[in-house]
């Protein structure tokens, strides 16, 4: 907390006009001080403002110039003053307070602060002064001002009162007593306010004859006073929460949304404040009199909310005494079920989340794991209750119950067995009936039942009847998949006695049938086969006889089935690996020994556990690596992990012997690959991405992390071999992999820092050897080698800095993100060493004499900036893209002069010719812009700008709209003047353009907020939201894509933009039949416009020339020769795709009827469903042609003809927009939208072709 000092030197230098007034008088007051001689202590600043606030009210009125700002500065000192002294003049300050917390018409910043000095008066005062009467000047009364503006309908001085409030009961003085002395006061008032309001609100709505209870604010703001003060109170006062607790039940009756939420807030707070020890003894008085409280059991609207009540009520109770609650149960249950008989829908399922919450929160973890005769005779009665809710009585509530019995299964764990059998057999049973509806639901019971059972307690009252049927007796295969979903924690023995004959069974069946094609029946026998395996993963995670079940004989059957089938693979390498990683989950556990949460399994158990499969490792990585020899690439990811689990518990000894046997066959591979390569240079090479030195490879690089010291030479050995072979680049891109792969492990740490002169040597070394596909992997291998390095091999960063600048314009993205990272990671490095000395003279291609340099921030961007120098175009872009990432992060650590040097470099940059270094110029100009200081950026605006606007009119690599955004990001950041002033005379359309567009977007938010559409979806939850992974991404990559430019583009296109929640689509359809979405012409009539009807033509003007040909895209005024044209009044640009569909399936396209003749809809706007239709013969066509271009010049004419519709010129221009009505003459040229095929010398364009004196109606689309 900050010192009373350093509160009023933040008041001294305000930013803010409105506190001027406040600094006059704290001078005035130092001045004071210090002319009397007094010491500036709180003290002495409590008295001098005490003085003041009595000159500022006088007979009750008050100085609303000097007010304000002396009770504000009172507030800031009276926390500071002494108790004492508080206590002493508590009645003064009270009386001076009183007219400004009465006033009418006080404003929120005299009413605040004044809040505040009775907060800190109230927080001194003892036992003796709370005793006295509301009547009198005393802290009672002043408390029942502060409950009165605990009430404003202002939100700040609401809250500002609450939080008073909540702070003085939570501080009651020194008494007996757990309640604050005026905790009693407090409830009364709060409870008087809140029922009569209570009252009104239900008056109102009787008046009204509504059933839904209105959102009445002040109701809410008396609920929150109620809810601060049972926070506070750690509960509720005794004696008031029977009269509470009915209130609050009839306001949650009202069924208003708000208002039933509240309500569940401030029991929440009853039963949160009882939760400890002081207030746990109001709690078994609470829980009796929210049980008198029972509501009908056919209210609707008050039931769910008590019975939530209830539920909440026991969860606390659970907590402070777990046994007598558990005793509890049985009655409970009973109590609660009996809603279950409901017909309302709401009271079922509010029973059975209730029943589910007894089950998770009111059972033991003790009576799990070792229960006594009371507690099984508990747990016996609950199994009665359970098994009576599968009775027909509840059958209307049998989906409910099934809630019920998962949460009962999932809560007792193996303790289901044996008290809950019966349920499992009669939900079985009920699951196994044909016309049973709820089999989901039933499927889910049953699972939970596995889980916490065991699958061989389930089957022991379900078998599943498929080996040998039993007469009688249905088969359930539909259980197979359950138990694949759900076993777990169980006896691994139960799937090798049972499960593993009825696979052997089954696939007997299949092979027996040979060669034959194969009937549905043996596809079925299949998979149950394939099934059957599927739960050996669960039956894996950790089992209870691991060392029992898991013998000899049972690891050489899973290496058969992974020899011999290709198709089981996949679950015994996730049964195998899941044996690991489970004993391994249970040794990670830190909360000392949890049996519940370690499911049985001690942690002595699973490391016995992993130490027994170790001696199982050799072989079965043995058996693995065979296996992933022979699979192919894309299905080795499995194979891998399981190699990786039995790494880790694989004795020192059997692995290094395995590592040497696999890096001796690795090296003859690559022997014999060189020699086979050498043989056949001739011929055409084959594909060895699945070679045996790249399988070798995976292997060595998975061993690494678990090799000890004494095989990291052989290793890096390897790696030294490798590394150098670019002629083969995935094998290379393998060997990098190794050094990220030693840094995840401590010991691989300590073989890298020790071998870190031979290592840099050997990158450095092969720097020109590197394969493309190699790059990302290098630069992830020095990214890993950073931490280690030391002070005397800082050089080691020099020396790959070009590389890794270089690695910067890579195509591969990946490698882009990890040369970004490793910049930084660099950079950082060299702020940690700031001022060791960087050898300059070990740095490959420097002399020998080049001095060193002290490690900085500073030198390293030196460093990169030695690239601006380059010979190529693209390793100075390279360079420019690595100062851009550097200058962002490390904005606020760069010297000033060194930023400045490196915007006017830019800026220079910025007239090249060479759009690749511009290209990476524009993205350092925009971080810039957004980045650095405004009294850095705005002296360099008069140069920049006018380069910028060069590169605006060009069109390639989005150039144009690139400028653009960053003129957005300039306009935002300096103002429309400062920018507009600096721009080229030629090029302020543009900035124009910007600000208009700008103040569009903001009138459109505006009116979208004026009509309740605030925010987009992106922003429901409050938080911002990106599409980029980091802010650096974000601010170079960010294309502006606000409303503004978004409705600019928009605009430039012709499109009307709606909200943007959610795409609109709309379909076109005929009215007689619908749209086919399965067929492929479907997406001719989907269209991201709404189609709109055609709209009535107006008149415009186009010139033309001598010839009659049209002159478009002159925009001077003169009407000479001008012709008239029919188009849309209101100049709307239409949907490409939406004029496509109207073109080819609107009622006024051309259809052919009988004898070939050509029919046209003259169906008017308006009318009914019967269609006048015309029909034209194909001579009276060309008649009708000839007439239409008689006058006009050849119709063959390229430039004069004129298409109807919307294609305006000919091919060799892009003409002039034609009438949507059909006018207009015909063109010679190409077939327009909508027309069939042609026929002879029948041409004709637009394809909507009518009578001269009717409109053409064009059918709509429905979304």
């Amino acid at each position: 907390m900050a010192t009373l000092e350093e509160k009023l030197d933040k008041i001294r230098s305000p930013n803010l006009q409105s506190q001027q007034q406040t600094v006059v008088i704290l001078k005035a007051v130092d001045e004071t001080l210090k002319e009397q001689g007094a010491e500036a202590t709180p003290t002495g600043y409590f008295a001098a403002l005490l003085g003041l606030l009595n000159q500022s009210i006088t007979d009750g009125q008050i100085n609303k110039e000097l007010t304000p700002s002396v009770v504000y500065l009172l507030d800031v000192v009276t926390p500071f003053a002494p108790q004492s002294l508080l206590r002493s003049k508590f009645t003064q300050i009270l009386t001076l307070l009183a007219p400004v917390l009465l006033l009418s018409d006080a404003e929120a910043p005299l009413l605040k602060p004044s809040i505040g000095c009775l907060e800190a008066l109230l927080l001194a005062q003892d036992s003796a002064a709370w005793k006295l009467t509301t009547n009198e000047i005393s802290p009672r009364r002043a408390v029942a001002g502060l409950l009165n503006l605990a009430l404003d309908h202002r939100p700040k001085v609401r809250k500002r009162a609450q939080d008073a409030l909540r702070k003085v009961l939570k501080n009651p003085p020194p008494s007996p007593s757990l309640d604050h002395p005026a905790a009693d006061l407090c409830a009364e008032i709060a409870m008087k306010g809140l029922s009569e309001l209570a009252a009104k609100a239900l008056q109102s709505r009787k008046q009204k004859k509504s059933a839904e209870g209105e959102h009445d604010p002040a109701l809410i703001h008396a609920l929150q006073l109620v809810k601060t003060v049972t926070s506070a109170s750690g509960g509720w006062p005794s004696k008031n929460i029977e009269a509470l607790c009915e209130l609050l039940l009839s306001i949650a009756k009202t069924g208003n949304e708000h208002m039933t939420m509240a309500v569940f807030d401030i029991f929440e707070m009853i039963f949160e404040g009882m939760a400890d020890e002081l207030g746990s003894a109001k709690l078994p008085r609470l829980l009796e009199i929210i049980g008198e409280m029972r509501p009908s059991a056919n209210d609707t609207q008050l039931l769910p909310p008590w019975i939530a009540i209830l539920s909440r009520g026991y969860d606390v109770s659970a907590q402070i005494e777990p046994e007598d609650t558990f005793q509890k149960l049985p009655e409970l249950f009973s109590m609660v079920s009996e809603f279950l008989e409901s017909s309302s829908h709401n009271i079922r399922v509010s029973a059975s989340e209730c029943l589910v919450s007894f089950a998770a929160n009111c059972i033991p973890s003790q009576v799990i794991i070792e229960p006594s005769i009371f507690d099984e005779k508990v747990l016996e009665k609950l199994s009665k209750i359970a098994e009576d809710l599968l009775t027909v009585r509840y059958q209307a509530a049998w989906m409910e119950t099934f809630n019920v019995l998962g949460g009962l299964f999932d809560a007792l764990r193996w303790r289901s067995h044996p008290v809950l059998l019966n349920v499992t057999k009669s939900v079985g049973d009920l699951r196994g009936n044909d016309s049973f509806m709820g089999k989901k639901e039933a499927d889910e019971v049953l699972g939970k039942a596995i889980r916490a059972m065991g699958p061989e307690a389930v089957l022991s009252v379900l078998p599943l009847n498929l080996l040998k049927p039993a007469k009688g007796q249905p088969g359930r295969a539909w259980m197979l998949p359950i138990m694949r979903d759900y076993t777990s924690n169980t006896n691994l023995q139960h799937f090798r006695t049972e499960l593993v004959p009825l696979s052997e069974a089954m696939f007997q069946r299949v092979v027996d049938n040979g060669d034959a094609p194969k009937t549905m029946e043996i596809k079925i026998y299949e998979t149950l086969v394939q099934q059957t395996w599927s739960i050996l993963p669960g039956y894996c995670d950790l089992p209870l006889d691991l060392t029992v079940a898991f013998d000899q004989s049972f690891a050489e059957m899973l290496a058969n089935l992974l020899y011999q089938q290709v198709g089981l693979r996949l679950d015994v390498c996730k049964s195998l690996k899941t044996l690991v990683e489970s004993n391994q989950a249970v040794l990670s556990i830190e909360d000392g020994e949890d049996l519940v949460l370690q499911s049985r399994v001690t942690k002595d158990d699973a490391k016995k556990n992993l130490e027994y499969l170790g001696t199982y490792a050799g072989n079965l990585l043995a058996v693995l690596f065979n296996v992933y020899s022979q699979t192919l690439a894309q299905s080795r990811g499995p194979i891998l992990q399981t190699i990786n689990a039995y790494l880790s518990i694989t004795p020192e000894k059997e692995l290094v012997e395995t590592f040497d046997r696999v890096s001796n066959m690795l090296g003859t591979a690559i022997a014999e690959a060189a020699s086979e390569k050498e043989k056949t240079k001739t011929q055409k090479p084959k594909d060895d991405s699945s070679s045996t030195s790249h399988t070798l490879m995976d292997l060595v690089i998975t061993m690494a992390a678990y090799l000890p010291r004494q095989s990291f030479a052989a290793l890096f050995n390897i790696a030294s071999l490798i590394i150098v072979k670019d002629d083969d680049p995935q094998l290379q891109k393998k060997a990098y992999k190794l050094i990220p792969r030693l840094a995840a492990s401590e010991i691989g740490k300590v073989a890298l820092e020790e071998r870190f002169n031979e290592l840099q040597t050997l990158l450095l070394s092969n720097s020109e050897k590197v394969s493309v596909p190699a790059r990302r992997e290098r630069i992830a291998a020095i990214t890993a080698m950073i931490p280690f390095v030391t002070e005397d091999s800082l050089h080691f960063i020099p020396s790959v800095l070009s590389e890794v600048v270089i690695c910067c314009k890579e195509n591969n993205e990946r490698a882009r993100t990890t040369a970004f990272d490793l910049l930084i990671l660099m950079a950082q490095k060299l702020e940690e060493s700031k001022g060791q000395m960087i050898q300059n003279n070990k740095v490959p291609h420097m002399p020998s004499d080049a001095p060193a340099v002290p490690a900085s921030i500073e030198e390293y961007v030196t460093m990169v900036s030695a690239g601006l120098a380059g010979s190529t175009p693209h390793m100075i872009s390279a360079s420019i893209t690595a100062i851009t990432r550097i200058l962002y992060e490390f904005r606020e650590t760069l010297p000033k002069e060194m930023l400045s040097d490196l915007v006017q470099t830019m800026d220079l940059f910025l007239t090249s010719n060479n759009r690749e270094i511009v290209k990476s110029v524009l993205g350092f100009v925009k971080v810039c812009i957004i980045s650095l200081p405004s009294d850095m950026m705005l002296p360099r605006l008069p140069t920049l700008l006018p380069n910028l606007m060069v590169w605006g009119h060009e069109h390639k690599g989005h150039f144009r709209a690139k400028v653009k955004h960053i003129l957005e990001r300039m306009v935002r950041r300096f103002g429309f003047e400062i920018v507009n002033k600096h721009c080229p005379e030629a090029d302020r359309k543009l900035i124009n353009n910007i600000r208009k567009t700008k103040e569009r977007s903001k009138r459109k938010k505006e009116a979208a907020k004026a009509d309740g559409q605030e925010g987009d979806e992106d922003q429901a939850d409050g938080k911002r939201r990106s599409r980029f992974e980091s802010e650096y991404d974000e601010a170079l990559y960010s294309s502006e894509e606000s409303d503004a430019s978004e409705d600019s583009d928009d605009e430039m296109l012709g499109k009307q933009r709606k909200g943007k929640k959610g795409g609109n689509t709309y379909i076109m359809e005929d009215e007689d039949e619908p749209l086919d979405l399965l067929d492929r012409k479907a997406l001719a009539s989907i269209s991201s416009t709404k189609p709109s009807k055609m709209r009535k033509a107006g008149k415009t003007k186009a010139k033309t020339d001598m010839d009659g040909k049209l002159i478009l895209g002159d925009d001077d005024g003169a009407d000479d020769d001008a012709m008239v044209l029919d188009t849309p009044a209101d100049g709307a640009q239409e949907s490409g795709v939406g004029a496509y569909v109207a073109a080819l399936r609107g009622k006024d396209v051309a259809r052919r009827g009988q004898r070939g003749r050509l029919k046209f809809s003259n169906k008017h706007r308006n009318q009914g469903d019967e269609d006048d239709e015309m029909d034209v013969d194909e001579k009276d066509m060309a008649t009708i042609k000839n007439t239409f271009n008689r006058g006009r010049g050849s119709p063959r004419s390229r430039g004069g003809d004129f298409r109807g519709g919307r294609g305006g010129g000919g091919r060799g221009e892009r003409g002039g927009r034609g009438g949507r009505s059909g006018r207009g003459s015909f063109s010679g040229g190409r077939r327009g939208l909508g027309e069939g095929k042609r026929h002879g010398e029948s041409v004709f364009g637009g394809g909507k072709v009518g009578k001269p004196d009717f409109q053409n109606q064009r059918k709509g689309g429905r979304r």
